[in-house]
């Protein structure tokens, strides 16, 4: 089972609270049995909230030994084999991750400091 978002906790978290004071308010009980049905109603209603709270769709990371990224490009209007208005994909080369330490040693071995430009 997913854990929940920071979204569902909140809104659910919310909802239990004002609504029991809300229902405690309005019916106006000082019963035990009557707080407890209060209480469970407010419990329920907070996880009806939390579970509707839409989730965020998981990104589509590129795989890890992937060397290559598909690209959608619209067509070329002079293509005739492709119908037009519809894109053709592209295979496209992925970047090299960059990584600190080979820019450490980059910036370590420069033969004079880096500077950063300066305001006029």
């Amino acid at each position: 089972m997913p854990r929940p978002t920071v979204a569902q906790l909140t809104y659910g978290s919310c909802t239990v609270i004002c609504s029991t004071l809300a229902m405690l308010l309005l019916s106006q009980t000082s019963s035990g049995p009557g707080i407890a049905v209060v209480v469970v109603a407010a419990v329920a209603l907070g996880l009806l909230v939390a579970m509707t709270v839409p989730v965020p769709k998981p990104s589509r990371a590129p795989v890890a030994g992937s060397t290559t990224r598909s690209v959608i490009r619209p067509a070329a209007r002079s293509t005739a084999s492709v119908p037009a208005g519809r894109p053709e994909p592209v295979t496209v080369p992925a970047r090299a991750p960059v990584h600190a330490s080979s820019v450490r040693a980059s910036v370590a071995s420069a033969s004079e400091p880096v500077r950063e430009p300066t305001a006029p």
